[in-house]
């Protein structure tokens, strides 16, 4: 009898799975993550280069942080159009990323063969239902904080209107925007809890805007304390690795750079900094698509599916002149009717593990 799914188990199927296709799963990030993340690292410096040729025309430096000491810099009609660029990029290739990163970990979970093509075929396949599904929780993300905004906005002129002054250094004005921000942050946890899983479900079951979020809903019963030590831990690492790549590096002034030696250091931090981002990401996604299959496996969803995949060929009993196909289900099976969710998965990454597909 395995143990229950969580966040050990589940990076740990992660891991093995991406082990398994090392090569494809490398060639999938290279592809779809590798440059979001490296333009992620470039931008600054692309951004300083743009606003100091519009308006100073000044030696360009290396960028330490995302802001200029002129913020007005900042809202040049180039520096807009570049920051517009850039969302659409990054947007895109981790739709891209998405779809086929989610696609590749559900075959590597059944222990079917992973091919490249399928995996890209299915990142366009999915991509616009991908697009719509995102922007329907991005418009109820939305309407979640208009709410907490406007009610600061009338809370605070309501009180100047009785005659009372305000100030932003004041500790109850401090207090009651610390109130209101746990409280809206809090609504919008439990909303992304419930709908975490939406975007491996337009994926793997090709279902798509609401109805995705009602599927996610369902699956997520039960486990939201997984779900919510997931993203804690690729929260946790994700700002660990923002403030590794902001934190200034001595002497990586493009400036300072006066012999072909002293580029190394600079080469070698975009090369790191582009590097580690990628791989969170790939595990991230690896973990959640694994996470949907967890879940699968607690509400009894694996059982058929299970049977189809491992449970021995199809046979033909001799009344019926071979024309007609019987299933016939291996004895590993039988256990599997009266389903268990931690037996579930045990015995998929117990009959994957004896016959795992090659590589591609």
């Amino acid at each position: 009898m395995g143990s229950a799914a969580n966040l050990c188990s589940v990076l740990s199927e992660s891991q093995r799975i991406i082990k398994a296709h090392s090569r494809h799963f490398l060639a999938l990030s290279v592809l779809f993550i590798l440059p979001p993340s490296f333009f992620l690292y470039v931008y600054p410096t692309i951004q300083n280069i743009i606003s100091q040729f519009s308006s100073r025309g000044s030696k360009t430096l290396l960028s330490r942080t995302f802001y200029q000491d002129d913020p007005s810099n900042l809202f040049t009609t180039d520096i807009m159009i570049l920051s517009l660029l850039f969302s659409l990029f990054t947007w895109t290739f981790s739709l891209f990323a998405q779809a086929s990163i989610t696609y590749s970990v559900i075959h590597g979970f059944y222990g079917r063969p992973v091919k490249l093509w399928s995996s890209i075929k299915s990142a366009f396949t999915s991509f616009f239902p991908l697009l719509i599904t995102g922007s329907f929780l991005g418009i109820i993300y939305l309407g979640v904080l208009i709410p907490f905004a406007l009610f600061l906005f009338f809370g605070i002129n309501g009180i100047q209107l009785l005659g009372f002054e305000i100030s932003v250094s004041s500790p109850y004005f401090i207090v009651f925007s610390v109130i209101l921000g746990v409280v809206s942050v809090f609504v919008l946890l439990r909303l992304q809890l419930k709908w975490l899983l939406a975007p491996v479900i337009v994926v793997a079951e090709s279902s798509w805007g609401l109805e995705s979020l009602r599927r996610s809903d369902y699956l997520m019963k039960r486990m939201k304390g997984v779900a919510l030590s997931m993203l804690l831990f690729f929260g946790f690492f994700s700002g660990l690795l923002v403030i590794t790549i902001s934190f200034p590096g001595e002497g990586l002034h493009i400036g300072n750079i006066d012999s072909p030696w002293k580029i190394w250091p600079f080469v070698v931090r975009i090369v790191v900094t582009s590097a580690l981002p990628m791989v969170l990401q790939l595990y991230s996604i690896a973990a959640f698509a694994v996470l949907y299959m967890d879940c699968k496996a607690m509400h009894g969803e694996l059982v058929l599916e299970i049977v189809e995949e491992f449970a021995g060929a199809y046979v033909s009993l001799p009344f019926d002149d071979g024309k007609t196909p019987h299933f016939h289900m291996s004895p590993d099976c039988y256990d599997l009717l009266i389903p268990d969710a931690s037996s579930v998965v045990a015995f998929v990454r117990g009959q994957r593990i004896q016959s795992s597909a090659p590589e591609s």
